[in-house]
């Protein structure tokens, strides 16, 4: 797990919190209707999630 922030809110400043960093982006509504539509089983999303945060050092 990262150690230290690697996102940054909407002021600029490295902030921790998922929700400040993407407050005020369209990023909610996109990853609603990637995670609630397609071809793909939520299982398979899930798993894909988890090796994707495993593999970037994510600590969300």
């Amino acid at each position: 797990m990262s150690t230290s922030p690697r996102l940054r809110g909407p002021d600029g400043k490295p902030t921790d919190s998922l929700g400040a960093a993407l407050a005020r982006t369209p990023f909610p509504a996109l990853y609603a209707q990637f995670w609630s539509h397609g071809i793909v089983d939520q299982p398979t999303k899930e798993v894909t999630r988890l090796r994707n945060a495993r593999i970037t050092d994510c600590g969300f």
